[in-house]
């Protein structure tokens, strides 16, 4: 498998000699390092080269590294079905600068950039409709990225009795519980009310 996932980096690397590519295998896994201006040449040559023939668009997700100076990476995962592979292909962006849409080779690209717009604020250069997807309509921020506050905001909900759209405050269901031991196979240190016979 790994000798096979080597052979896809280098006939890559071969059909695109001006672009920097790296790649490392971990876990059967090859993933590939690019630059953003260069995804669209790297998943069209994945997919249109019947070597490779990555033809089968799997999803497109974003990570959030706050710290680093670009703090996105947007990772593509591809699959061949004719060679049985995978390949994760990683790009890496900031804030404001937009990474090419993947959208003209895998149409169905189309809602996975959206989803990544929409959770992050990563945005994608030549995508047809890029607007929010699953979030309501004037929700502010990015709720995925790691700087996103927790608490503040108000959650939609449709009211039976009222027959209307509600806005509430953000409440957990589930009350705050405090347990006062380790592990459940560790017991309290006092008696629970009941156990004071059992020995």
């Amino acid at each position: 498998m790994d000798e096979s996932l080597g052979e896809v980096a280098e006939i890559l690397k071969a059909m695109l000699p001006n672009v920097r590519l790296e790649s490392r295998i971990a876990f059967g896994e090859l993933t590939i390092t690019t630059d953003a201006k260069d995804i669209v040449p790297v998943i069209r040559a994945l997919r249109g080269d019947p070597k490779l023939a990555f033809i089968s668009f799997i999803d497109i997700c974003g990570v959030d590294y706050p710290a680093r100076e670009q703090r996105f990476e947007v990772v593509y995962h591809l699959l061949s079905p004719t060679q049985n592979l995978r390949v994760r292909v990683k790009v890496s962006t900031d804030e404001t600068t937009p990474v090419p849409s993947i959208v003209s080779v895998f149409p169905s690209a189309d809602w996975f950039e959206r989803e990544a717009y929409d959770f992050y604020g990563i945005l994608f250069d030549g995508h047809p409709d890029l607007r929010r997807i699953l979030t309501d309509y004037g929700f502010e921020g990015y709720p995925l990225r790691k700087d996103f506050p927790l608490t503040g905001y108000v959650e939609v909900h449709y009211d039976d009795l009222q027959k209307r759209v509600v806005y509430d405050k953000v409440h957990l269901p589930q009350e705050y519980r405090d347990f006062d031991f380790l592990s459940p196979w560790e017991g309290t240190e006092y008696v629970l009310p009941g156990d004071e016979k059992a020995k």
